[in-house]
């Protein structure tokens, strides 16, 4: 008979699952960006290609709405930028915070 409570084995059946955080998505996305920081369209592709396993992530319930949404917002950004602008993304710290959001200047002005 063990009375030690420090002794404990974990009760885990051993079917919880890692689930990625905000800042693992992010790292993951601006990773693949900066390996083709000198081809974009090749970035571009990898990109469409993490869409993919957001969305499978999201259906397993591995991946939430807020984070989601902000992954499609970048990769919006990214899939449609010119190869200058490309290069702006990667080198904006901002871009890659979690929480980021886009805004149009339009939209702020009374």
């Amino acid at each position: 008979m063990r009375w030690w409570p420090f002794s404990r084995k974990s009760s885990d059946s051993g079917d919880n699952l890692h689930i990625k955080g905000t800042r693992v998505w992010l790292d993951e996305l601006r990773e693949i960006c900066e390996m083709n920081h000198d081809n974009p369209e090749s970035g571009r592709m990898q990109v469409r290609e993490m869409q993919i396993e957001w969305k499978d992530a999201q259906a397993r319930e591995e991946l939430g709405s807020t984070l989601f949404e902000g992954l499609e917002r970048r990769a919006f950004q990214l899939i449609r930028a010119t190869d200058e602008e490309w290069l702006g993304w990667l080198d904006d710290d901002e871009f890659w915070k979690p929480g980021w959001r886009t805004m149009k200047i339009e939209d702020n002005e009374p």
